[in-house]
C-alpha cells in the first residue's frame, strides 16, 4: 500500500504545501513508480491530507485505525509512506498496522540496493543504508534496549544492545568510507589521465527516468541498460563519441536525481557524481512531456548545487528537452524548428528526432573554445609527432622531405600543455593570433 501524505502548515499566509509545486496526484504517481521499480504489487494507494502531524504516528488516530483496517482486510505485507518518518513514527506505525512500514528514504535505498551492479555501486548503497539504519536505532525496537552484562573485572552497568549495534554499524561505516575513499582516488587518477588526452568530457544529468540512458545509447550506439523505470541507471558509464566534424568527446551517463533525495545518499554517491564536477559540458536531460517537468528541473539544479556545481563558475549547462515524441505533433514540430533563448535543444532519444541537432550543438560548443594552429615539425622526430596526435586533433597534414606541416585543433583544457610542448614549432603568426 502506498500513502502520500500532504503536510500543511497554518499561518498568516494560510495553508502552504511543504513539498514544492507538485500536485498530490503527481507525487503519488511517482511513489507508485518507485515501488514498481522493485516489483512491488500495489493493492492500495492514496493521498492523505495532514493538517497537524502527530509526533508519534504522523497521522491522526482515525486515519491510523482506517489504515490498520485496510492492512488487515487484505493481509498486506508492506506499507510505504512517501514522506520521511522518524524512528519513533516508524516503530509506532508498525505496531499499530501489524506490518512492515518504510518511508520514502527506505524505499529509495531498497531500489538502489536492488540496482547496484558494480563493486563501487554496492559500496555506495551499503554506506547510505547503514547511515540511515544507524538513525533507526534510536529507540526503534524494544529488543535493542536489552543490556548486555559488563565484563566481571570492570563492573558497571554494561553495554546496552542498542549501543553495541550502533558501534558495530559505525565501525562498518568507517570501513566503507575508507574503501570509497580508495575508489575516489582511483577515479581521480583516471580523470588525471583523461586530462592528458584531448577529448573533453560531456556529462548527462537529469531527473530519474528523464531518458538519459536512452539518449546515451542513441549518441554512443551502445546498449547501456535503459528502461521506462525510475533509477534504471546507478553505475556510471563512459563512452567515446565522435561528433559531426570528427571531434571526439567522452560521454558520461550518471545516476538520476529525485526530489527529497536524502543528503547521506548524495554523499554516498559523491565519488560517482564527481564525474559531473570534472565535466567540460553538462547536458541537463529533461522529460519535457512530464507534467512536473519544471519542478523536476529545479530539483536537479538544487542537487547540482549541493554537489558544488556552480552555475556561474562551473561547467556550462545545456538543457535537452527529451521525450518530445510524447507531445502533440504540432507542438513537437515547433520545438524542433525553433531555437530557444536559453539555448535548449529538443530531442526524442527514442525516435532519434533532434539528436543530430544536439550533436551539432555539442560540436559547436566544444569547438568555440579550441585553438586552430599550424605547426611545423621535423619529419625525423617520430616521438614528437606521436605527442602531436595525442595532445591535439590533426585537421590537415602535409609532409615534405624535411618537415611535417599540420593544422591542428587544440582543446581548451590542452592549451597550456600543448604550448609548453610545441611553442617552438607553432608558426609565429599563429602564436600572435592565439595568445594564452
Amino acid at each position: 500500500m502506498i500513502i502520500e501524505p500532504i503536510l500543511q502548515l497554518r499561518g498568516e499566509g494560510g495553508q502552504q504545501d511543504l513539498r514544492g509545486n507538485r500536485s498530490p496526484e503527481a507525487r503519488l504517481d511517482e511513489a507508485i513508480g518507485l515501488s514498481a521499480a522493485i516489483n512491488l504489487e500495489i493493492l492500495h494507494s492514496g493521498v492523505v491530507k495532514v493538517n497537524n502531524p502527530k509526533p508519534g504516528t504522523l497521522f491522526g488516530e482515525g486515519k491510523v485505525s482506517e489504515l490498520a483496517g485496510i492492512v488487515a482486510s487484505d493481509d498486506l505485507d508492506l506499507v510505504v509512506i512517501d514522506h520521511p518518518l522518524s524512528p519513533v513514527q516508524q516503530r509506532n506505525l508498525e505496531r499499530r498496522l501489524h506490518t512492515k512500514v518504510i518511508d520514502r528514504t527506505g524505499l529509495i535505498l531498497e531500489i538502489f540496493g536492488d540496482r547496484a551492479r558494480t563493486k563501487e555501486g554496492r559500496l555506495q548503497v551499503d554506506l547510505a543504508h547503514l547511515t540511515w539504519q544507524k538513525s533507526r536505532l534510536v529507540r526503534s525496537w524494544t529488543h535493542l534496549e536489552r543490556q548486555r552484562g559488563g565484563a566481571g573485572f570492570m563492573g558497571g552497568p554494561g553495554e546496552t544492545q542498542i549501543e553495541a549495534d550502533r558501534r558495530q554499524i559505525q565501525d562498518r561505516i568507517i570501513a566503507l568510507q575508507k574503501q570509497l575513499e580508495s575508489v575516489r582516488r582511483t577515479r581521480e587518477l583516471h580523470r588525471k589521465k583523461r586530462k592528458k588526452i584531448p577529448q573533453p568530457v560531456v556529462a548527462l544529468v537529469g531527473y530519474t527516468n528523464a531518458g538519459k540512458s536512452t539518449l546515451f545509447n542513441r549518441l554512443t550506439e551502445s546498449e547501456v541498460f535503459a528502461k521506462d523505470l525510475l533509477f534504471a541507471t546507478l553505475d556510471p558509464t563512459l563512452r567515446k563519441v565522435t561528433l559531426p566534424h570528427g571531434k571526439e568527446v567522452i560521454l558520461s551517463d550518471t545516476v538520476g536525481f529525485i526530489s527529497d533525495l536524502p543528503t547521506h545518499l548524495v554523499a554516498a554517491f559523491r565519488a560517482t557524481l564527481e564525474e559531473v564536477l570534472e565535466a567540460d559540458l553538462i547536458l541537463h536531460i529533461r522529460d519535457i512531456a512530464h507534467p512536473d517537468t519544471d519542478a523536476q528541473a529545479q530539483d536537479v539544479k538544487k542537487t547540482l548545487e549541493e554537489l558544488g556545481v556552480d552555475a556561474h563558475t562551473g561547467a556550462p549547462i545545456i538543457e535537452v528537452w527529451n521525450k518530445i515524441d510524447c507531445l502533440d505533433a504540432a507542438y513537437r514540430e515547433k520545438l524542433l524548428e525553433e531555437v530557444t533563448d536559453d539555448g535548449s535543444v529538443s530531442v526524442s532519444a527514442l525516435t532519434g528526432a533532434g539528436v543530430d541537432q544536439l550533436s551539432a550543438r555539442i560540436d559547436a560548443f566544444i569547438a568555440q573554445h579550441d585553438d586552430i594552429l599550424s605547426v611545423r615539425l621535423p619529419v625525423s622526430d617520430g616521438a614528437l609527432l606521436a605527442k602531436l596526435y595525442q595532445m591535439s586533433e590533426v585537421l590537415e597534414r602535409n609532409d615534405t622531405e624535411e618537415f611535417v606541416i599540420a593544422d591542428v585543433r587544440v582543446s581548451d583544457k590542452q592549451r597550456g600543455p600543448f604550448r609548453d610542448q610545441f611553442s617552438d614549432f607553432v608558426l609565429p603568426d599563429e602564436l600572435d593570433e592565439n595568445p594564452e
